[in-house]
């Protein structure tokens, strides 16, 4: 098992229907909480038939702030969302995996267009906050809403645009006032930031509007897509271990040999042929990343530095992140006898 605790330590009511929830690390955890901007947490929370998952955003920085913070909006029938709003107060502890995800900026010092819908903002907000802070770029914020009591964040927003000055340009998209946003809108407010990569998080239709607007201006553009997780990433996966023989496989043949770099760390181990990346990686004990274990979150994402990989799924990454040598260790197979990766790039 390697899942982590974090104590709730306050409940934030943002709107109506969005609650914020401030972790603290358990202790001795807290080296395991480190994470990038724009990274999610996976939440275990209570099913009618036992367990279930859920991934959250982090709206917090890792630059500014000392807690972390994940904010919930409610959805009609939502199994998590509806659970955390209704459920969970300060005190309680969440069984929760280590902040992952790809949907991160390269440098701090970049100038970026960031477009968010709903509560696609939180992952933006810690992008946004930790350029601000740690950086030296400039931010576009377009923030769709259907109104102005649906703005989450609205006080932190006016204050980061006070404080930073021309550094940060905020604009919000009112439904109630401008109507839907159109592909034109979006294409007529991102015209004149084509140099800058974009970062997109909201719903559905609006990221794949906003997607064809900036791919249409040749931007180069990173969506954060969320989706309930089938089963259960808390659970262990049954298998042999490391170094034990590929069992009931007679092709299996010799394991072979992974090189690994996590938080600083090198390590080399056996890789069975019979099993996936992620789960060679977890049974030797290294703290990988990961949360869907389906190919589709990009949360165990690493980059191939030696050797090759193929893999049985993948919906999440696109050609250029192939091309950028990237692989999802939940679905990568050995080809050859070794592998080097990284996941500190």
């Amino acid at each position: 098992m390697t899942s982590l605790k974090a104590r709730v330590v306050e409940v934030v009511r943002e709107t109506a229907d969005a609650h914020s929830l401030v972790l603290e690390p358990a202790e001795g955890d807290r080296g395991r909480f480190r994470y990038k901007p724009g990274q999610f947490l996976t939440v275990r929370v209570p099913a009618p038939d036992g367990w279930a998952a859920r991934c959250y955003s982090l709206c917090s920085s890792p630059v500014t702030d000392d807690r972390l913070k994940v904010t919930v909006k409610r959805v009609a029938d939502g199994l998590g969302s509806n659970w955390i709003c209704d459920n969970v107060t300060a005190g309680d502890v969440l069984e929760v995996l280590r902040p992952s995800g790809t949907f991160t900026p390269q440098s701090l010092d970049a100038d970026l267009l960031l477009l968010a819908g709903g509560s696609g903002i939180t992952p933006v907000m810690s992008i946004l906050k930790s350029c601000l802070a740690g950086g030296t770029g400039s931010v576009v914020l377009v923030y769709a809403n259907r109104d102005e009591r649906s703005v989450i964040f609205a006080s932190e927003l006016q204050a980061l645009a006070a404080e930073h000055g021309e550094r940060l340009t905020v604009v919000h998209w009112l439904e109630s006032v401008q109507g839907l946003p159109t592909e034109s809108g979006i294409r007529a407010l991102a015209r004149a930031h084509t140099d800058r990569e974009a970062f997109v998080c909201g719903p559905g239709a609006f990221m794949d509007l906003t997607t064809a607007a900036l791919t249409g201006l040749g931007m180069k553009v990173h969506v954060e897509r969320f989706f309930s997780l089938a089963a259960d990433p808390f659970e262990t996966p049954e298998g042999p271990g490391p170094d034990e023989p590929a069992d009931g496989d007679a092709d299996a043949g010799e394991p072979g040999e992974i090189e690994v770099e996590l938080d600083g760390e090198t390590r080399t181990l056996a890789w069975p042929r019979n099993q996936l990346l992620l789960d060679a990686l977890l049974r030797a004990g290294v703290d990988a990343p990961y949360s869907c274990r389906e190919g589709s979150c990009a949360a165990c994402a690493c980059v191939v530095l030696e050797g090759e990989a193929t893999m049985d799924a993948n919906t999440v990454l696109d050609e250029q992140d192939l091309a950028d040598g990237l692989v999802l260790a939940c679905q990568a197979r050995a080809v050859g006898d070794r592998l080097k990766i990284t996941y500190d790039g």
